[in-house]
């Protein structure tokens, strides 16, 4: 069996789901060992190829384990500074890691960095002395090697001595296997080598460069691929989004190599979604494509769509007005019942189009209020009408018993992404047909 480690964005849960889903899709035999908010373990029957990070929405870095070790060697080592636990994880890397060996530099000097990513908070308090007394064994064994190299040490106001994967990207050290994560739990510390970051750029270019815009609202291209993921859609499936706007979740899929249609009730987002899609084509330089555009409203998809004709829908309908206040509870309820009426007619209509087994991905509006409290749709009872069936995000058959916890994330029934500054927030389903 082969292992990695996944770093995952700031929605860890919503990384990890993307993760499973998008392991499925590619019909990948796996298990999730050990998951947390800092880093995923995951075992798989084959190696993937890390560039993989590149159709994920969620993950930063990915690393191929070489070796782990009881964190108990790492407490002794740097808690109690006992010489014997510093001489055992030294040994360690030497002898069970090819990480020093791998080092590859075309410079005078060998550059490497060393990132620790702990589960543990005691651990966490002491992360930069763990980040240290790594980054020294590997100097001094180039040293003795006769290398001289150099070691990419962090600033003191910097929160975790983790390199970010912008720097990773510049300081070109996937190229010459030049980071070094150290993960760590209560139990187990893992040792991986860095084989692939999220690279930001690329995803910045199409939310950004797109020819046709729409600031309120507008869906990044991170997310759209975590929800292209979640539906489960991959290459030729055909993927439907009702609710297009100006083709986020379309050019998203039009990468992905799906044939992607798009339908929006406004004539506006029509002529902005076919100009950004042929922006993607050119620039990407996608030899084959196939997608539609079309005016329509969602209330009759079906007369616009064959029954049964599409493979997965993924779409974020009307959310509500763009909030300039925190809403109090009686204005936020307000805001729900008025997109109760399109939300079932969406529901409705998406069962009639949708193949057997296909997955329809959507958002809701996830409303924080002046109480304190969140209000949202209730989606169960709409999808339920129209004969959906709900996919929770996280299935326990792919979990170790071992990675179990006492938060026991496969209940959750949804997915939610807010942050502290937004008002209305994005609360993600799944349902299958």
């Amino acid at each position: 069996m082969y292992s990695i480690i996944v770093i995952p964005g700031k929605n860890w849960k919503l990384s990890l789901a993307e993760l499973i889903a998008f392991l499925e899709i590619k019909n990948h035999k796996f298990y999730v060992n050990y998951f947390s908010k800092e880093f995923f373990v995951i075992q798989l029957e084959k190696k993937i190829n890390p560039s993989v990070i590149n159709a994920l929405g969620g993950a930063i870095k990915i690393g191929e384990i070489e070796t782990s070790f009881r964190t108990a060697y790492l407490k002794e080592a740097i808690l109690n500074k006992d010489k014997i636990s510093k001489k055992k994880i030294r040994n360690i890397i030497l002898e069970k890691t090819k990480i020093i060996d791998n080092l590859v530099s075309s410079e005078k000097k060998t550059f490497f960095g060393v990132s620790i990513y702990c589960s543990e908070k005691k651990l966490g308090k002491i992360s930069t002395r763990i980040q240290r007394f790594f980054g020294k064994v590997i100097k001094e064994e180039l040293a003795e090697q006769g290398k001289k190299s150099r070691f990419m040490g962090f600033s003191k106001n910097r929160k975790n001595p983790q390199l970010s994967h912008v720097e990773v990207i510049k300081k070109r050290l996937i190229d010459n296997n030049g980071e070094l994560i150290i993960s760590t739990n209560e139990n187990q510390t893992w040792l991986s080598t860095t084989k692939a970051v999220h690279n930001p750029f690329e995803f910045q270019k199409r939310d950004i460069e797109k020819p046709i815009q729409r600031k309120i609202f507008a869906m990044p291209p991170r997310i759209a691929r975590i929800l292209i993921n979640l539906a489960l859609c991959d290459r030729k499936n055909i993927l439907l989004d009702p609710f297009c706007g100006v083709g986020s979740i379309l050019l998203e899929g039009a990468l992905n190599g799906s044939k992607v249609i798009g339908i929006d009730i406004n004539p506006w987002c029509i002529r902005a979604s076919e100009k950004n899609l042929e922006w993607l084509i050119n620039n990407y330089q996608i030899q084959e494509h196939d997608f539609r555009v079309m005016l329509g409203d969602v209330r009759n998809l079906s007369g616009k769509i064959r029954y049964k004709e599409i493979d997965c829908i993924v779409t974020e309908p009307d959310l509500g007005p763009a909030l300039q206040q925190v809403p109090t509870n009686a204005y936020a309820q307000k805001i729900i019942n008025k997109l109760d009426v399109i939300y079932s007619a969406f529901l409705i209509e998406s069962y009639k189009i949708l193949k057997k087994n296909g997955r329809c991905v959507f958002v809701s509006p996830y409303l924080r209020t002046r109480s304190g409290n969140f209000l949202k749709m209730n989606i169960e009872e709409k999808a339920g009408k129209a004969g959906f069936k709900r996919v929770f995000p996280f299935n326990k058959d792919f979990f170790r018993k071992s990675a179990i916890k006492t938060v026991k994330i496969w209940e959750n029934k949804s997915l939610v992404d807010i942050s502290k500054r937004h008002k209305t927030g994005r609360e993600i389903h799944i349902f299958q047909k």
